[in-house]
């Protein structure tokens, strides 16, 4: 037998070895993993955060002598917390005492700051014309406050160097790197209260500010800016000019306010310097998002949304959905005449058979007249409204409410009470209030909890906190009670 015939054999009988090997005992082949390669942030907009004299009068309690803002946003705050990040324009001062007014020189209590809180933003930006209407404190006590309460702010600062140190703004979100730019074509002719600073539109300095903001290599760079011409409702030849500087500067996104109108909004592609392209979206002026402006298209504004798609093998980030929902101040008057102040997404209620708001039939033809100009308006630059159905800001009956949605409000609830709790044991004990007689004393969890007042907002029951920690009571905290059940603790 030659070489030739024993080769042959051979490999025969092992291929014939490896065919019942393969029969007798299958082999599996486990599927290839699929990893999600994509990042995904949603940002939202808003427009003018406005504060005018009526708006103050109508926040104020006479009972408690404080202030309550939180109906003004009960409407839209299920829509503000679905965002991974939302971002107003304070064009108020929080000076942080009286006297509190409205135009021209707009000073509101601290409490505004802390409705928006609650409503779900994480964001302000106060570069605007108003920004030092409140003298310094203005300045100073509104930086104070936001960042308090937890608000990443920007445009405006304690000082010039303090400029050179946080500017521009960093945020980290879901993976994502942020650079936030913000800037007002100025501020009514009041010069800077040193040694706080207003960033102003430069464009010498912007650049620099821009050119700094690239060399941190974010994920997106994003200009907010304060200009144009009031009540117009096309942007004008310089706002389109600085847009241009700013993509070509690295901005991906350019979003404005000040107008109290809502401006064209275009998503669209930018050349860049190495002749390659890539799409970015300007929002020329959001409107007002609550306000008391009774001029034409002045009573609205809309909430802006972005999604931002990163790819996370390359890092390159690209635009997803875009889309604005109509906003409407709503103006509610009581059988006294006390009005209350509501910024209203229009696509849930103006349908409402129900009339869950309670508007007359004027305001119903005003709002809608508001959506039907601000639709026509905005579609013609290809925009697209992103709508909402009634069940997605109101929860439905009966269904238990949510930690999110008990703050200040729940539509199928009692109003709630706001107490104070100073103290728990799980022996009940003879005790002296720290401040009031009204002790309550409440079994809760096998515990006993003492409790004090029954203030209806927010901002009476942390005064009353205050009262009790300044009278050694440093761990006393907010409980706030509906329908006689605790909901939520701070």
């Amino acid at each position: 037998m030659t070489f030739f015939e024993k080769f042959v054999i051979g490999l025969c009988t092992i291929l014939l070895f490896i065919s019942c090997q393969s029969q007798g005992e299958p082999t599996t082949v486990e599927p290839p993993v699929v990893q999600d390669t994509i990042d995904r942030l949603n940002l939202l907009f808003v427009g003018d955060i406005m504060g005018h004299g009526p708006q103050v009068r109508s926040a104020y309690d006479e009972s408690t002598k404080s202030y309550n803002y939180e109906p003004c946003f009960r409407y839209v705050k299920p829509i503000i917390e679905k965002a991974d990040f939302a971002i107003g324009n304070l064009e108020v001062t929080l000076p942080g005492k009286p006297p509190y007014k409205g135009y021209p020189t707009f000073r509101s209590p601290d409490a505004l700051a802390e409705a928006l809180k609650n409503a779900g933003f994480d964001m302000l930006v106060t570069a605007n014309n108003h920004s030092n209407d409140g003298g310094l404190l203005g300045v100073t006590h509104t930086i104070e406050v936001l960042k308090n309460l937890g608000f990443y702010q920007t445009g405006t600062f304690n000082t010039k160097e303090e400029r050179e140190t946080i500017y521009p703004l960093i945020v980290k979100k879901n993976d994502f790197t942020l650079v936030f730019v913000n800037y007002t074509y100025g501020t009514n002719g009041i010069p800077d209260h040193k040694p706080s600073f207003v960033n102003l539109i430069d464009t010498v300095q912007m650049r620099k500010d821009m050119a700094l903001a690239r060399s941190i290599k974010p994920d997106a760079i994003i200009a907010i800016m304060h200009w144009g011409d009031e009540y117009q409702l096309i942007e004008n030849k310089t706002q389109r000019a600085l847009t241009e500087k700013l993509f070509n500067w690295g901005a991906k996104l350019v979003i404005g306010a000040h107008p109290h109108v809502v401006q064209p909004i275009y998503k669209k592609k930018h050349q860049k310097a190495d002749g390659t392209e890539e799409e970015v979206y300007v929002a020329y002026s959001m409107g007002n998002f609550i306000s008391n402006q009774k001029k034409a298209n002045t009573d609205g504004g809309i909430m802006v949304e972005v999604e931002l798609i990163k790819d996370k093998r390359t890092g390159a980030l690209s635009l997803g959905e875009t889309g604005y929902v109509p906003v409407w101040r709503y103006i509610q008057k009581d059988a006294a005449g006390k009005a209350t102040f509501f910024a209203v997404p229009l696509s849930p209620f103006e349908k409402d058979s129900v009339n869950t708001l309670k508007m007359t039939e004027a305001d119903k033809v005003k709002m809608n007249a508001f959506g039907q100009k601000t639709r026509k308006h905005l579609n013609s630059f290809g925009a697209n409204e992103i709508k909402y159905q009634k069940s997605d800001i109101l929860p439905s009956e009966g269904q238990p409410q949510t930690d999110d949605h008990t703050l200040g409000w729940s539509p199928n609830q009692t109003e709630p009470i706001f107490k104070i709790q100073w103290l728990a044991s799980k022996e009940k004990q003879e005790v002296k209030p720290p401040i009031v007689s009204n002790v309550e004393i409440r079994k809760e969890e096998g515990w006993f909890k003492y409790l004090l007042g029954g203030e209806k907002t927010i901002s009476a029951a942390r005064i009353l906190l205050e009262k009790v920690k300044s009278a050694g009571f440093s761990n006393a905290f907010i409980v706030m009670y509906q329908n006689g059940k605790r909901v939520l603790n701070w």
